[in-house]
């Protein structure tokens, strides 16, 4: 794969989110989108991201701006970690790796030591017509939001 950049269309996805809803990227359609991959639910790095998304909910709303997180976690663990920390947006279940692979954040990647295949932590902020305004790979948890929030304001 080839990382996305800015102009090109974001890849399409349908995926069920922590209620067993499906979600895809034309429901945005007419509204920013902030879409940030995660490794998985409930680890310290992916709640920190996904708690800044949540305690950042009114600026991005403010800038029009949507949140979804990404992960391959099964929707019954999105729950939990939704629950656990009230996070209140969509959290989205790529099991088959999928939408990671067409948004190139699946890959080899160090884990204690070893290579892995997983989620290389990525954020994207998407344009009203699906279209990509900026690509955040290998992105640091608390940065999602700060970085997504001042590239708008270029």
């Amino acid at each position: 794969m080839v990382p996305l950049k800015p102009g090109s269309s974001a890849p399409d996805f349908a995926l069920v989110d922590q209620n067993g809803k499906t979600v895809r990227l034309g429901d945005f359609k007419g509204r920013k989108l902030l879409l940030y991959f995660y490794p998985k639910a409930d680890t310290p790095g992916c709640t920190t991201q996904a708690c800044s998304v949540r305690d950042s909910a009114a600026d991005l709303t403010k800038a029009g701006v949507a949140a979804v997180g990404v992960s391959p976690d099964p929707p019954a663990d999105q729950k939990k970690f939704d629950t656990k920390y009230s996070l209140a947006f969509p959290l989205l279940s790529d099991t088959d790796h999928k939408v990671a692979k067409a948004y190139d954040v699946w890959g080899e990647k160090t884990l204690d030591g070893k290579k892995v295949q997983g989620i290389i932590r990525s954020a994207f902020l998407i344009d009203e017509r699906g279209k990509i305004l900026k690509t955040f790979y290998n992105v640091s948890p608390a940065d999602t939001v700060p970085l997504a929030l001042a590239a708008l304001k270029k």
